[in-house]
């Protein structure tokens, strides 16, 4: 069997997975992150078949890779494949960042926690307390949810199928069961006051943040949301970037202050380096450089 690690190799090497995978802004941000932080890594972009992943990741393995980011649509294939999962990787069902470890491939979502800074740190939107609506019961609406509630917000979820916001809802709370954190052992003990459905039949139950957790902007499709359902000053965080959503602009015409998602990229991926390098770089001039580049309008 080959060598895991090649002792002649200086630089670590890192890579994103997906196909297609073309488009993906990992490269760049990660070598901003490496020159900002002087670490000394080498990130490609690898198109897998979409027969080929498992192949791929045991190629990377035995090339001495230390570790790799996971994009569509291999995300479910990378839970399956990896060795032990974190918490939040168990309560999305999903991976999103791998970590090589000798024999062990640990599998991370780092999804929610990118989000959660966004909101927090570059936006200045404190949640704990805060009564959010989350849109959506898909692998996205997944890999944010457990996060959201360890920042202690009233979560409310909304799909267009109740049962799958429904199925998300009872996956939630049996990832917390698991944890038995003490923060979060209201949202166990008392589901219906922490964690909920959410129903357009509660019209005029307004919200302190409202995330769309959906895909429907690139199909410009509508979110049937009412009226007032926005509270004062409320934030609505569109996880998509690159376009102005239906779901922004119906928002803004609320008097919503809108973001976009484009931070909770650069967060997701900061919390993907620093679970391989142990360092936490600045994200701030990152998000900078990427809304120049791509001319992304800054949040609103």
């Amino acid at each position: 069997m080959p060598s895991r690690y090649n002792p002649r190799t200086m630089t670590d090497q890192y890579a994103v997975i997906g196909h297609p995978i073309a488009h993906s802004k990992s490269p760049l941000i990660h070598q901003m992150f490496a020159e900002q932080t002087g670490q000394d890594i080498r990130y490609t972009a690898i198109d897998s078949p979409l027969d080929g992943f498992a192949a791929t990741i045991e190629r990377l393995h035995e090339a001495g890779y230390q570790g790799c980011n996971v994009t569509v649509p291999f995300k479910f294939e990378a839970f399956q494949l990896a060795t032990r999962l974190s918490e939040r990787a168990q309560a999305a069902q999903a991976v999103n960042t791998l970590k090589f470890d000798g024999d062990t491939i640990l599998g991370d979502n780092t999804d929610g926690a990118g989000l959660v800074r966004d909101i927090q740190h570059n936006l200045g939107t404190l949640l704990k307390d805060k009564r959010v609506l989350l849109i959506g019961a898909g692998g996205a609406a997944y890999g944010v949810a457990l996060p959201l509630v360890h920042a202690q917000v009233f979560l409310k979820i909304f799909n267009r199928t109740e049962q799958k916001a429904k199925a998300l809802k009872k996956s939630l709370l049996q990832a917390l069961e698991r944890s038995r954190s003490p923060a979060i052992f209201d949202a166990i003990n008392q589901p219906s006051s922490k964690v909920d459905v959410y129903s357009l039949m509660n019209e005029g139950q307004p919200f302190d943040v409202v995330i769309n957790a959906t895909s429907a902007g690139l199909t410009d499709s509508e979110i049937p949301l009412p009226p007032g359902i926005f509270a004062p000053h409320a934030l609505a965080y569109d996880m998509m970037y690159g376009r102005d959503t239906p779901f922004m602009k119906f928002s803004r015409a609320q008097g919503a202050q809108v973001a976009d998602g484009l931070g909770m990229l650069v967060e997701q991926a900061a919390e993907a380096f620093y679970l391989w390098r142990g360092v936490r770089p600045d994200t701030a001039p990152v998000v900078a450089a990427l809304r120049q580049l791509c001319q992304v309008p800054p949040s609103c």
